[in-house]
């Protein structure tokens, strides 16, 4: 099962549970929509490959491809070419579409669909193996969604849409040349101006690996153990769950050591991820199928959030106040530890699966602010980085109070795509201000892919059992490949004193401006706990912008970016000192949030 999936004490209970179809293992609710299932088909209308204006993507129709269980239908208008696919609705349903004759290289994959009965997901295959996923949008007309990117190979390919949560209609894929991307904005600033030295640290560590390395990271301590008895290493980061901490729980004779397990990792140099099954604070159902420890989904409770939130004076407004309370208990024994914690509540939102998602964004976004507000600001927690774990832009609740946005991803077993859709989405949606991770994986994208799929994800956290160790969602070669043989997947031992490692922040100012050309300074500060033996500064480069000279520091351009490091005499800085550089530029005066890393 997935990220919901209660700790081992709990399976007997939860048998209900593997019901879930490995392909969906993200308990979707049913599909409401009634449909008529449509046999197995073979090869549909021989629609010819067009291509759009020279300037666009090239079209690749669905009812060109290859059909399994599905069938070319014509009574939706507004589809391009000579029809559209339908009839998703069984496991193995799928259309497959020829991309013949390509020169090769990474394309980003654009899927026009249809989705009248609801946001719906699709699986995605390239050259028959599994390419993740891309989420689709409840939509009544024809429109696009991004699929993220795809490395063709040089002559013919195929792209095929199956079946994951199903009912929708497939138009076409559209495929356009992927053009190198700026560098990262991402800075290592908090949202929380008042974020104490630990919480600091961490983040800019999280941001001086960004684009380079990603972080492993495994739920729950059994799956860290069973990672060090059979491949060797132990994950960089630890997940736990604060779910047996909810106080409709604990009035029913929980008890909970999560608390306890995050010290013991941080003492061992780990970092520490913290979610919340934040069972409902009152209406629990507690019939079969329904009992009160399934009460963070919303089949489970009558809880409703959106009359609670709207009315402060109510009992379940108090109610929610009060689990947030019992929950900061557990978040100060961490801050008082000196312990950061990337903190992911509210996980999974738009699903509706769990309550706090079930009347929408609106409700969604008001409680994670007032989460924020009573954490932040009533308790003083100043050891959190808040972990946003929704894609969709309606859901985002604002990026003043989110630090990391995430999604967690479950495509079929086996699938180890770069998921590079859903990174796009989260960077579009953080403005690439904000770090981008996976806050919970079945297969665990690889590597090797992500880099070659320019998915930058800062972290990933692979779910607990069967995910990790059945050898099929995850293979021991594969995830020795991963933990012992990649050199950019950083574990336990690699992560170093990151507490206490170098750390510099930057800032631009433009000191003159003429036509043609600007002076201006850049700032380096030491923000770490130790000195500094060197640093550098990196901010984009736009077209018709350049560096004439510069003082302070070596300059050098390259792929749209340049990149300032210290002169022989000033890279050494004690903490809270700074030096200066400057530098004359031609063309219009830029205004970048450079970033700053430190040796």
């Amino acid at each position: 099962m997935k990220h919901a999936r209660p700790s081992p004490r709990w399976l007997a209970l939860t048998a209900a549970l593997s019901l879930l179809t490995p392909l969906n293992p993200g308990f979707a609710p049913p599909v409401e929509a009634a449909a008529t299932t449509t046999p197995a088909a073979t090869a549909g209308p021989a629609a010819p490959v067009k291509a759009a204006a020279a300037a666009g993507p090239a079209v690749y129709e669905a009812e060109s491809g290859t059909l399994t269980g599905v069938t070319v239908q014509t009574a939706a208008a507004g589809y391009s070419g000579t029809g559209y696919v339908a009839g998703f609705d069984a496991a193995d349903d799928q259309v497959t579409v020829p991309v013949p004759n390509s020169p090769g290289g990474l394309y980003e994959l654009t899927v026009a669909y249809r989705a009248p009965y609801g946001q719906k997901t699709a699986s995605l295959l390239l050259n028959g193996a599994g390419h993740g996923e891309v989420v689709l949008p409840a939509n009544e007309q024809w429109t696009t969604a991004p699929a993220g990117r795809v490395l063709l190979r040089a002559g013919d390919n195929t792209i095929t849409v199956r079946n994951n949560w199903g009912w929708y209609e497939i138009d076409a894929l559209h495929l356009a040349p992927v053009a190198a991307p700026p560098p990262h904005q991402v800075t290592g600033a908090l949202v929380n101006p008042d974020a104490d030295a630990p919480a600091r640290a961490l983040m800019r560590y999280l941001a001086a690996h960004y684009g380079t390395d990603v972080l492993s990271g495994q739920q729950d301590m059994d799956g860290v153990r069973w990672l060090e008895e059979n491949v060797g290493k132990a994950p960089a980061i630890a997940g736990l769950d604060l779910m047996d901490y909810s106080p409709s729980r604990v009035e029913r004779g929980t008890t909970s050591t999560e608390v306890e397990k995050a010290l013991a990792w941080d003492a061992r140099g780990g970092i520490v991820t913290l979610t919340w099954h934040w069972n409902a604070p009152s209406g629990l159902i507690d019939t079969p199928g329904k009992e009160w420890w399934r009460g963070f989904y919303t089949e489970a409770t009558t809880f409703d959030v959106a009359a609670a939130l709207a009315d402060p004076d109510s009992a379940d407004y108090k109610l929610l106040i009060r689990d947030i309370d019992a929950i900061a208990v557990q978040l100060t024994r961490l801050r008082d530890a000196g312990v950061p914690v990337l903190w992911r509540p509210l996980h999974e939102a738009e699903g509706g699966w769990f309550w706090w998602g079930a009347k929408g964004p609106g409700p969604a976004k008001r409680l994670y602010r007032l989460m924020y507000d009573r954490l932040t600001n009533h308790h003083g927690l100043t050891n959190l980085i808040w972990v946003w774990n929704s894609i969709s832009p309606d859901w985002y609740p604002g990026d003043d109070m989110v630090d990391v946005v995430s999604v967690d991803s479950y495509p079929a077993v086996g699938d180890h795509g770069p998921l590079s859709g859903s990174y796009d989405r989260l960077v579009s949606l953080g403005r690439d201000r904000k770090l981008v991770a996976l806050g919970e994986v079945g297969p665990i994208p690889d590597p090797e892919l992500t880099r070659v799929y320019r998915a930058d994800w800062s972290w990933f956290v692979t779910w607990s059992g069967d995910f990790l160790t059945d050898g099929l969602w995850n293979s021991p070669d594969f995830l020795r490949r991963v933990y012992r043989d990649d050199p950019h997947v950083l574990t336990l031992d690699e992560l170093g004193d990151w507490k206490d490692a170098p750390a510099c922040a930057a800032t631009w100012k433009v000191v003159s401006r003429w036509p043609g050309g600007y002076q201006a300074e850049v700032r380096v500060r030491n923000v770490g706990t130790g000195a500094t033996t060197g640093w550098s500064v990196r901010w984009p480069r736009a077209d018709g912008q350049g560096v004439r000279d510069a003082w302070g520091a070596t300059v050098t351009t390259a792929d749209g970016t340049v990149t300032a490091r210290n002169a022989s005499w000033n890279g050494r800085l004690a903490p809270g000192a700074s030096a200066t550089l400057g530098l004359i530029g031609t063309g219009p005066a830029p205004a970048p949030t450079p970033t700053c890393a430190a040796s």
